[in-house]
């Protein structure tokens, strides 16, 4: 994703400190509730709305405002996905493990591979289409629920802070993930199996 974001910022010239003063007031933790992010990701603000909303809060290095059609969506244009993950799922898959996914979506539910995501995951729940977003307690409490597992015998992983952060509040086993390495590591502690497992790498478009 930081890929992603930082080839748009330079092929549009982007003003660095407005986009980040932007991500902050609307998604750091002192963030105020009903942010526009945080109604896009639970469905409330549309998604051409909040580009609207996002390209008034920019401008270019040279001063000019930003073209909102699209804006999100050309932000996240780059975005590549990790096989090593990918990989993991698959071996979790294999090891006979439920895996759910729980996505805050930035209005591009229907840009999720959804055929391979349902070869994998259930439950798949994605913010804007429960109307609840991490880190609120709720969208854990449904995982589980669906899962059909207390929290003691659910790990959650993400590479937000508060949003592991809200999953451990409820006593579920939290993985700050920082690269797919070390994440595994801490999987293989709960799920010996994932030691044994060679998956070969697969290969992405």
């Amino acid at each position: 994703m930081r890929h992603s974001i930082e080839a748009w910022i330079a092929d549009e010239g982007i003003e660095r400190a407005g986009f980040t003063a932007t991500l902050k007031s609307w998604l750091g933790r002192g963030a105020a509730a009903g942010s526009p992010i945080h109604r896009l990701e639970t469905g409330e603000l549309p998604e051409a709305a909040f580009d609207a909303e996002f390209a008034a809060a920019l401008r270019t290095t040279s001063g000019e405002p930003v073209n909102p059609d699209g804006v999100l969506r050309r932000m996240f244009a780059r975005i590549q996905e990790d096989p090593a993950m990918w990989e993991l799922a698959e071996d979790l898959h294999a090891a006979g493990v439920p895996v759910a996914i729980v996505s805050n979506s930035w209005g591009g539910g229907n840009l999720y591979p959804r055929a391979r995501l349902a070869a994998l995951f259930a439950p798949v729940i994605i913010s804007e289409e429960v109307g609840l977003r991490k880190p609120d307690p709720a969208i854990f409490t449904l995982a589980l629920d669906r899962l059909g597992v207390p929290p003691e015998r659910a790990a959650f992983i993400d590479d937000a802070i508060p949003n592991v952060d809200g999953a451990a509040a409820l006593g579920i086993r939290a993985v700050h993930h920082t690269d797919p390495t070390t994440t595994r590591a801490a999987l293989t502690d709960l799920v010996p199996a994932l030691a044994r497992r060679t998956s070969p790498q697969k290969e992405f478009s």
